[in-house]
């Protein structure tokens, strides 16, 4: 597999951090303690290197109409200047990427897919494309995106940030996007501001071309007070996510999985006009009761012990394989470990006791409702 380098990787090496692959990438996995970078986050702020994520524009007159047809949640309702998760899905309803879309105009959309799925997703859209008046532009390779995630990430990033636009940040609302300028190397810099993330706090992130990532970076770094702000690797940003039950594609998402099992049938628009990829066969599986009557269901397990279970790990109720744990690891902030599972729907409900075959040894589980961290705002 072809090796990546994001446009910061000399800033990751300079501060020591340990690399690993991620979809084609070389990314930080942690650059001292992964604890102490979960905790940062939790309780003050982390800033992490995203720039492995995929850009792609999609602008031109049939751009919402588009989109309405190339991904399963109805994107032509959005306002300009908000942000919504959605689904590209292939036409059996499996699950190609999960993604945000930002809205930047009437015309104008920014789609942002992960990072092993970002040339899978352009394509497709690309393809899709075929009988509507619109451009279709990857940026993924230009594009640098860094995250500031934490209680106190808006008062880090409101210095750097002229007085006058002070308010686009504090009124920013959760999932919505703003122009904003940054002071980056002393000049002044107008880049994308977004408040979405993936680690279940208040946090940010900033899209900047390749060429000013490493300034910016550093000028966050550089205002921030000493213990502040933390840069944060990838062993974090998912321990962040499974603690506010976020999926990631690979574990809880992928073709052969759907959106009904994975909890996320209201993203599914069925209700929308017109055809979009998959509808046909999403709505047979709706009718099916994928998710609710039949099949598996993704749901949180508490454990009521010590050890974790970890992916792939077999879930059993009296002896009997029920399903299948997709992340799963010690939670640092609650104190006992947690995991994501699709279990069997007969024993999907909060409080149903299951265990998971940890190597031989059932262990004692308890089915809770997702996320099992919610800050307090």
């Amino acid at each position: 597999m072809t090796e990546n380098y994001t446009a910061l990787y000399e800033e990751h090496k300079k501060l020591g951090a340990s690399f690993t692959d991620f979809g084609g990438w070389q990314m930080p996995l942690k650059y001292g303690s992964e604890l102490a970078e979960h905790h940062a986050v939790r309780n003050s702020a982390g800033i992490f290197d995203l720039s492995h994520m995929g850009e792609v524009w999609v602008a031109g007159p049939d751009a919402a109409a588009f989109l309405d047809y190339a991904l399963a949640g109805k994107i032509s309702a959005m306002a300009v200047g908000k942000a919504k998760y959605s689904l590209i899905c292939n036409e059996d309803g499996g699950i190609i990427d999960d993604l945000i879309v930002y809205r930047r105009g009437d015309e104008k959309f920014l789609v942002v897919p992960n990072a092993g799925n970002a040339k899978v997703v352009a394509d497709a859209l690309v393809q899709r494309a075929a009988n509507f008046d619109v451009a279709v532009e990857d940026a993924s390779a230009e594009t640098s995106l860094i995250a500031v995630q934490g209680p106190k990430a808006e008062e880090i990033l409101l210095r750097l940030v002229p007085a006058a636009q002070h308010g686009l940040v504090t009124g920013l609302k959760y999932y919505a996007a703003v122009e904003v300028s940054f002071l980056v190397s002393g000049a002044s810099r107008d880049l994308l501001l977004a408040r979405t993330g993936y680690t279940g706090e208040d946090g940010f992130e900033i899209f900047v071309e390749n060429d000013g990532a490493a300034a910016l970076w550093q000028s966050i770094v550089a205002i921030a007070d000493e213990g502040e702000l933390t840069p944060s690797g990838l062993a974090s940003r998912d321990s962040l996510r499974l603690e506010a039950g976020m999926p990631l594609y690979g574990n809880e998402l992928s073709l052969e999985g759907d959106p009904f099992a994975a909890g996320l049938g209201p993203v599914v628009a069925l209700s929308k006009e017109g055809d979009f990829v998959g509808k046909a066969a999403l709505a047979a599986k709706k009718e099916a009761g994928a998710g609710s009557s039949t099949g598996r269901k993704l749901v949180g397990l508490k454990g009521l012990g010590r050890r974790a279970g970890r992916g792939h790990y077999p879930v059993l109720k009296d002896g009997n394989v029920v399903g299948e744990v997709t992340s799963g690891q010690p939670s640092p902030t609650l104190g006992y470990p947690v995991a994501m599972a699709y279990v069997d729907v007969a024993y999907a409900e909060p409080g149903t006791a299951l265990d998971i075959d940890l190597r031989g040894k059932a262990e004692p589980f308890e089915v809770v409702a997702l996320p099992f961290y919610k800050r307090s705002k």
